[in-house]
């Protein structure tokens, strides 16, 4: 069965299989050394876990939509962002192309 979600990525199978070293990489984030090792070389530790150019340049770009696209699971990508500071709200408001702010507002609203 497929299910086509105009501007959503499924994380199916296939998109399982094509995430897997950047979702593998995320997992590694639990471990602070880990966290401590990207952070010095990212180059190196995307390497090391054998990310795709694709892979590479979301996570250049910090763009949590082009992990997404590139196979990444937002539980996994979660660990990524926490690095830099950023929280689910954080990668909501990217998802949606809205500002934290006006994201926050939105859930506040839907929640009442």
């Amino acid at each position: 069965m497929s299910f086509d979600i105009p501007g959503t990525t499924l994380f199916d199978g296939a998109q399982a299989r094509k995430g897997y070293a950047l979702n593998k990489m995320c997992f590694s984030f639990n471990e602070a050394a880990n966290r401590e090792a990207f952070l010095a070389d990212e180059a190196g530790y995307c390497e090391r876990y054998g990310l795709n150019e694709q892979q590479r340049a979301a996570i250049a770009a910090r763009n949590v939509l082009d992990l997404i696209a590139a196979g990444g699971n937002v539980y996994y990508l979660a660990k990524f962002a926490g690095i830099f500071g950023l929280d689910v709200q954080d990668i909501g408001a990217q998802q949606t192309g809205m500002s934290k702010d006006a994201f926050k507002a939105m859930l506040l609203n839907h929640a009442q």
